[in-house]
C-alpha cells in the first residue's frame, strides 16, 4: 500500500511547476485580458507617472515583478508590459528592464517546463532513429544558431520560443543568454514606442504596433536572423559536398 501511495509522488513534484504555470495561465487569459490593455495605460498614465517621480526604486521593482510573471506565466500583457517599461523609463534604460524582466520570465518557464518534461523527452529523442534521430542531431550541432533563428524571426511566438528548447536538453547559459541577446532588438522598438507614447496619449490615438513589420525594422531583424542561420546553411552544403 505504502508503495503505490510513495512512488508516484516524485513524478507529480516533478510536473508541479509546469501544472502550475498551465493553470495560471489558463486564468489569465479569460481574467487578465482587459486589465492589461492600452487602455489601462492610458486611463492610468498620470497615476503612474506621478508614481514613478516620488518612488522611482519601488516603481522598477514592481515593474520588473509583474514584467516576470506575465512571462514566467504565459499571461495575457507581454506586449502593454514592454510599452509600459518604454513609458515609464524611457527607451533607454527601459529596453534594459523589459530584455532583463523577460529573459529572468522566460527562464523560469524554461526551467519548469525542463524539470516536468524536458529530460525525459530528451531521453526520447535521443534514443530514438530516423528522421527524429537526425532532427535532434542537427539541433544539438547547431544550437547557438538555433536559438537565436528563433528569437530573432517574428513569427515564431514567444511562448513557443521559450518551450521548444527545454525540450532539447538545451544548456540552461546557452538559453539565458541566447533569449538576452536575441530578444533585444524586438525590444528596442517596442520600448521606443511606449516612449513616444505620451504624444500618442495627447493625439488621443492608439501606438501602431505594426512598426516592426516596417521595412526599415524587420529588414535589419531578418537580416540578423540571416546571420544565426549562415552556419547552419554553411554546414550543410559542406556535408553535401564532402568537405
Amino acid at each position: 500500500m505504502s508503495d503505490m501511495t510513495d512512488t508516484p509522488q516524485p513524478g507529480l513534484r516533478r510536473h508541479l511547476p509546469l501544472l502550475a504555470i498551465l493553470v495560471v495561465a489558463v486564468i489569465g487569459f479569460f481574467t487578465l485580458g482587459d486589465l492589461l490593455s492600452f487602455q489601462t495605460l492610458a486611463d492610468n498614465r498620470e497615476a503612474l507617472l506621478a508614481f514613478r517621480d516620488a518612488h522611482y526604486v519601488l516603481t522598477l521593482g514592481v515593474f520588473m515583478a509583474v514584467y516576470v510573471a506575465i512571462v514566467g506565466f504565459s499571461l495575457p500583457g507581454a506586449t502593454i508590459a514592454t510599452l509600459t517599461g518604454g513609458f515609464l523609463f524611457a527607451t533607454f534604460p527601459g529596453a534594459l528592464y523589459n530584455v532583463t524582466a523577460a529573459t529572468l520570465g522566460a527562464t523560469g518557464i524554461f526551467l519548469a517546463a525542463r524539470w516536468g518534461l524536458g529530460a525525459r523527452l530528451g531521453d526520447k529523442l535521443e534514443q530514438s532513429k530516423g528522421m527524429v534521430k537526425k532532427i535532434k542531431d542537427g539541433i544539438d550541432e547547431n544550437q547557438w544558431s538555433m536559438l537565436f533563428l528563433i528569437r530573432l524571426v517574428p513569427a515564431v511566438p514567444f511562448f513557443i520560443a521559450n518551450l521548444v528548447p527545454a525540450f532539447l536538453e538545451v544548456p540552461v547559459h546557452r538559453y539565458v543568454i541566447s533569449t538576452f541577446l536575441g530578444i533585444i532588438p524586438g525590444a528596442v522598438v517596442y520600448t521606443s514606442v511606449g516612449a513616444g507614447l505620451g504624444e500618442v496619449f495627447e493625439r488621443g490615438e492608439t501606438p501602431d504596433l505594426g512598426i516592426i513589420f516596417a521595412p526599415h525594422v524587420i529588414l535589419p531583424i531578418l537580416g540578423l536572423a540571416a546571420l544565426s542561420a549562415l552556419p547552419i546553411v554553411l554546414k550543410a552544403l559542406r556535408g553535401r559536398k564532402g568537405i
